[in-house]
């Protein structure tokens, strides 16, 4: 008969299981000072993943709204001067400005790297079918202004060339102008009216703008205007139905603006050419507008500020729950050097009965690495929640990123394993014969 060798087990396996038991025991035994000296790091670590999470929401929301516009685009919108020169008639004012017809054919005829030049003019500000009516910005524009912003249609169709030489009055609406005027009705086909004292102008839709969600936030695109509460028709359609002077009536009185082009969507080949022609524009018009009746935008330009400033939000945020985390540690260190000087005995005693100094050290950094492991855990949950609350109450949706979860708990073990070596050591060097005269 052959009888199989019996498994040992090292003795030192067994003195660290007994050790973990151990540290673990005297943790239990104590559960509302264990709770008390892990909440610096339960709080450190759920500050870490809220703070970076908003941080990471906030400044994608920024990133996408930028994008939007289009890093290939430099825009350019036509504003009020700031000293106005207004020609009074009689008891009306009327005030021009902005770009004109004459800068267009100036820009593409003289400057290099460009794809498209996409003409604005925003002409009406209400629109209503039947009883519905709608606030929203009703945009001459071209076909190049969908590639432009990068923006399709959820069904329907796109302004096209034909729509433009044709001078058809058509029109594509955005997702909350359709949702205002037609509900759960079918727009296709349908007639809109666009006011503009003292008339209002007809147009056919033909479309539906794609509604996308950004940051929780509907879509902003070209000069950060909202995509789904426009109105995109021709821009010869605009011209010729709708008079070049707008006019508002007060009391009294009447006030008159006249302002040819909106804006401008400039669109450049290569992303390297964007910030040269830029400043070829801003050339351009300094010579043309000394009123400076005019706002150049560039897309590229906001993005790198935004991304150093997502970076630098990021290493400031970081620095501030790092202290937090700090603080807690700093609070297991408090409460395990009070557990060395209140176990001195026990010390003593285990040195006696053969407890070496390294198994000593071994079983109170057991204890605070079991404390801020899981504070760490608790604090990862408490953190990943505290993220899904703020995307209940706040504008952007924070993004909790693993790395982010990793990173925080990775901390804390380093925070306790650290906090916890100097009080281990401690306990280790007590001589065990003064340990074993304490009382």
């Amino acid at each position: 008969m052959i009888r199989r060798a019996a498994r040992v087990v090292p003795a030192m396996t067994l003195l660290n299981v007994e050790t973990l038991k151990l540290g673990v025991r005297n943790l239990l035994l104590h559960k509302l000072r264990s709770l008390l000296t892990v909440l610096g790091i339960i709080f450190g670590v759920a500050a870490v993943i809220c703070m970076l999470s908003v941080s990471e929401g906030a400044s994608a929301d920024e990133l996408r709204s930028i994008q939007l516009m289009g890093t290939r685009n430099v825009l350019v919108d036509s504003v009020a001067p700031r000293q106005t020169t207004q020609v009074s008639q009689g008891n009306a004012s009327l005030l021009e400005y902005g770009i004109k017809p004459s800068d267009i054919e100036l820009i593409e005829n003289t400057l290099p790297h460009l794809a498209s030049v996409t003409v604005l003019r925003t002409v009406s500000d209400i629109v209503r079918w039947r009883d519905r009516r709608s606030n929203a910005s009703v945009t001459g524009t071209e076909p190049s202004f969908f590639q432009a912003v990068n923006i399709d249609v959820a069904f329907g169709r796109s302004l096209t060339d034909e729509d433009l030489a044709a001078e058809h009055a058509v029109c594509v609406i955005g997702e909350d102008v359709r949702r205002e005027l037609f509900k759960h009705e079918d727009p296709i086909g349908q007639v809109i009216l666009a006011e503009r004292y003292p008339t209002a102008i007809p147009f056919r839709v033909v479309g539906v703008l794609r509604n996308v969600q950004v940051a929780g936030s509907p879509q902003r695109g070209v000069e950060e205007r909202n995509l789904n509460r426009e109105i995109l028709a021709p821009i010869t359609t605009v011209n010729k139905l709708f008079s070049e002077i707008t006019v508002k009536r007060r009391t009294g009185s009447r006030e008159m603006t006249k302002v040819l082009v909106s804006g401008l969507i400039i669109q450049v080949d290569e992303l390297e050419h964007v910030l040269p022609v830029s400043e070829m524009v801003k050339r351009v018009f300094e010579r043309t507008h000394p009123t400076e009746d005019y706002e150049i935008k560039v897309p590229l330009a906001r993005l790198k500020i935004a991304e150093r400033k997502k970076v630098n939000n990021q290493r400031v945020l970081g620095f501030i729950a790092g202290i937090s985390l700090l603080v807690g540690g700093i609070g297991i260190m408090n409460i395990m050097l009070a557990t060395v000087t209140e176990r001195t005995r026990e010390i003593g005693v285990r040195r006696a009965l053969g407890a070496r100094r390294r198994h000593i050290t071994v079983q109170f950094l057991i204890e605070t690495i079991v404390l801020s492991t899981g504070g760490g855990v608790i604090g990862v949950i408490l953190g990943w929640v505290g993220s899904m609350v703020l995307s209940r109450v706040a504008e952007w949706t924070p993004i909790v990123q693993p790395q982010y979860m990793i990173l925080s708990f990775g901390l804390s073990v380093l925070v306790g394993l650290v906090s916890g070596m100097y009080p281990a050591l401690q306990a280790a060097n007590l001589d065990p014969i003064e340990a074993l005269r304490r009382e």
